[in-house]
This record gives structure tokens, sequence and C-alpha cells, in this order.
């Protein structure tokens, strides 16, 4: 599993508290504005949207919310002009972090950004110095047994299934999604995790010591408003995982 969505599990299963709930559903709301502001406020020709919409409403996120942020997009209702940045860095270990912003305000988003890097030890690069070791994929993370999720899987045209611990990951393309999750529900196999996202192609192994380090930046710049997703390309274990959860 890629470190990052591992690391993000365990902290969706813990649960969240009201603040940082609400920041979430901010953020859930922001990306569904955005997306209808870029291609109209109508899900079945909106593929981004209609990720968005799926993505808040996994999280929870109130429709009356998903529908105000729809109206705020579409010039409905009253919004601000978000711009998506993308920032690039490492932390230490020589892990690569991809940071996702919507943002409507660009300097106070790198100032921001850059502070939280250089105080977790970490170093922000130049456009173009660690994307090209990720690749955008439709993932999604099921429980079920071997066989049903492999066949559900390959026939909706996933073009990788990969053992996690008890639980499967189910790769493919970011237009495959929909119809990948929609196979393993017809299939009656649980849906844990369901997004597009950035898979990175090669994991940088880390001790428990360094592991510690790379989480606390990467749960840093989660925790800034103007930060959608942190992609990372740790390879930490299981077991060093649970017990930095604990």
């Amino acid at each position: 599993m890629s470190g990052h969505s591992k690391w993000s599990t365990i902290k969706h299963k813990k649960g969240a508290k009201d603040a940082r709930r609400g920041k979430l559903f901010a953020k859930l709301a922001r990306a569904v504005e955005v997306a209808a502001r870029e291609g109209g406020g109508d899900p079945s020709s909106n593929a981004a949207l209609a990720q968005a919409i799926d993505k808040a409403r996994g999280a929870s996120v109130p429709n009356d919310n998903i529908e105000r942020a729809i109206k705020r997009g579409t010039g409905e209702a009253e919004g601000a002009h978000y711009e998506e940045i993308w920032y690039e860095g490492y932390a230490p270990g020589g892990v690569a972090l991809y940071v996702h912003v919507l943002t409507d305000n660009r300097n106070r988003a790198t100032s921001a950004v850059r502070s939280v890097f250089t105080r977790g030890n970490g170093n922000l690069g130049e456009p173009g110095s660690v994307a090209y070791l990720f690749e955008q994929k439709g993932y999604l993370l099921v429980n079920g047994g071997e066989d049903e999720v492999m066949l559900a899987a390959l026939d909706a045209g996933a073009e990788d299934v990969r053992a996690s611990g008890d639980q499967w990951e189910v790769i493919g393309s970011p237009g495959d999604l929909k119809a990948l999750r929609r196979a393993m529900e017809a299939a009656e196999i649980e849906v844990e995790m369901a997004e597009v996202t950035q898979l990175p192609l090669t994991g940088v192994p880390l001790q428990e010591g360094a592991a510690r380090q790379v989480l606390q930046l990467v749960d840093a710049l989660e925790d800034l408003d103007d930060v959608q997703a942190v992609y990372a390309n740790f390879d930490i274990s299981d077991d060093v995982l649970a017990a930095l959860a604990g």
C-alpha cells in the first residue's frame, strides 16, 4: 500500500475532533466548488465534480454543504476564486512530498507551506523536482476475499490488485474509479476508501525515528487550511505506523 494512504486510513479510523472535522468539511466543499467552476454543476457530465461529491459524501459532509458549494462554483451564489497550486519538496530521510493546494491567496499559501517545511526540517523544492515520482490513479481500499475481489476488479478494468494485510488495494485509471467502485459494491465487497490520488512510483523505507519526523511534517501540512492533500513516497511498516498512530 501507498504509505500515505495507509496513514490516512489509520487516522480516519481513529476519528477526528470536531475542529478537524469542520476543517475537513471545508476543504472537501472547496474541492466541490472548484470542480463545479471548472466543469459545470452537473456531475453526470463533470467527472471531477462527481469524484469531489463522492469524496465529500464519503466523509459525511452534509448534502446542503455540497449543494451550496456547487452553487458557488457555478456562480449561483457568491464565492471566492480558488487557484490550484502544487508544491513540491522533501521531508527528512529524502521522502518526496507533493502538496495539493486550493487557495484564494497564493502569497499566504506559499508562505504557510514554506514555513511548515522549514519547521519540519524539510526543503521546499522547485516545480518538477518531485512530480515525476508520482502518478495519478484511481485507488480503492476494499475488504473481501481474494477471489471475489480479483474477479470483480479485473472484470471492471482494474490495472492492478495488491494485498495489504487483510485488505486489498484496487488500482486503475482515474476515469475508471466510479466503475471500479460500482463493481465492488455490486459484488457486495466493502469499499473503505475510493479516491483519485497520486501514487508514488517508488518508496523510501523509513525506520521509526525518521518515520515520526516525516509523519509530523505531513500532518502539519495537511492541517493548513489551503492544503487539500499531501502525497508522500515513504514506505513505513504496518507495525511502525500502528505504533506511531497509538
